[in-house]
């Protein structure tokens, strides 16, 4: 099989949609079923060499119009640019599709990560929520197949969009392979110097956003000695957190850690003793599958799809109730052996979603359409 792919977030996205496209390419360019991956990128980017390349080839906008007004590419564009290239489906990665793939008779796939910007509308201004809206919409309405990453996501394609529940599959998602190997004493050692982490520490990995909720965690270890370490890009939301730290005298407490490489941070999940991921909203909270193949136990949010990515041996909480996270930290913080049976546990749930199994669930889906 031949697939086509919108490849804008592969190549222009270093977080989540990004990670999800550039796993999806490497996992599937090893499998016999795939004969060839055509990626369409709407110009050059240094992520690029990020990209596993073996069996795919780069699509770029042809001609000066479409090199000039990329966005149009990608609607109109990037169908009339499968001629010649025998794509048997094509597949949006990130809720989109380009205008007019029926008439080229190719199949097509979307895969839909979260509804948050309908669900929880507030974390989004009017304008991209339009935008938003009409693009998921049209894509979801001309797919063959709709992919949601989770179940929550498929309740909430069925909810806000109206899809029929028979045109969609979950599929889960899985994580960038340095979070699934293990990592040496000394290269650990090294991390820990680079980044002065204490011996133990609470880990929480995502961007300083609202939604995100890192707060709660800050507000959960006050008057405590446990240290946080923070790791992700900082929003207006970080400010927030940094006033509250600086009011209550806890700068010795909280570490904040950017731009850090994916083997460094797959590295720093590893020296963690505990990982706590009170989100408020996700589509289905990729650092916590991370931190399941690390071994460490989870505390995350008890509604939405969390449980689904954390398994029935994570602890749950009310994401906004500092007390109770408070009481799940103590605990486990107390109790090693505990810590460690989670761990164990953990780490075989989150084998469901390893290379292997997304990549067979991908072609089965991919089979049923040619």
């Amino acid at each position: 099989m031949k697939i086509g792919y919108d490849a804008k977030r592969i190549f222009h996205n270093t977080t989540g949609l990004g990670n999800y496209g550039r796993d999806i390419v490497r996992i599937l360019t090893g499998h016999p079923a795939i004969s060839h991956l055509f990626l369409f990128n709407p110009k050059a980017s240094s992520l690029s060499k990020k990209v596993e390349l073996g069996k795919a080839t780069i699509v770029y906008p042809a001609g000066w119009f479409w090199k000039n007004f990329t966005t149009l590419w990608r609607l109109f564009g990037e169908s009339k640019q499968l001629s010649g290239k025998g794509v048997d489906i094509f597949h949006g990665l990130s809720g989109e599709l380009p205008m007019g793939l029926p008439h080229k008779k190719v199949a097509s796939v979307v895969t839909i990560h979260d509804l948050i910007f309908l669900s929880h509308p507030h974390y989004y201004n009017f304008f991209d929520r339009i935008i938003y809206r009409l693009k998921f919409q049209h894509a979801v309405n001309h797919a063959d197949r709709v992919i949601a990453i989770s179940e929550q996501t498929k309740k909430d394609i069925i909810k806000y969009l109206r899809t029929d529940a028979d045109k969609i599959t979950v599929i889960y998602q899985g994580c960038n392979e340095v979070y699934q190997k293990e990592y040496t004493t000394q290269e650990k050692q090294e991390v820990r110097k680079k980044f002065n982490l204490p011996e133990k520490f609470i880990l929480n990995v995502g961007t300083l956003q609202e939604r995100k909720n890192a707060l709660s965690v800050v507000r959960a270890i006050k008057d405590t000695k446990y240290h946080l370490v923070l790791v992700g890009q900082e929003k207006a939301y970080a400010k927030k957190i940094k006033k509250y730290i600086r009011d209550n005298h806890m700068e010795h407490q909280v570490s904040f850690i950017k731009n850090i490489s994916s083997e460094e941070l797959a590295t720093v999940y590893q020296c963690a003793t505990v990982f706590c991921y009170p989100s408020i909203c996700e589509g289905f909270g990729i650092p916590i599958i991370e931190a399941l193949y690390s071994k460490l136990p989870v505390i995350t949010t008890k509604n939405g799809c969390f449980p689904e990515a954390a398994g029935p041996d994570s602890i749950f909480v009310d994401p906004m109730d500092t007390k109770e996270i408070k009481t799940a930290l103590e605990d486990l913080f107390s109790h090693p052996v505990k810590r460690a049976e989670m761990a164990k546990k953990g780490f075989v749930y989150v084998q469901r979603f390893s290379d292997a199994n997304v990549a067979q669930n991908l072609v089965n889906l991919y089979k049923n359409l040619t």
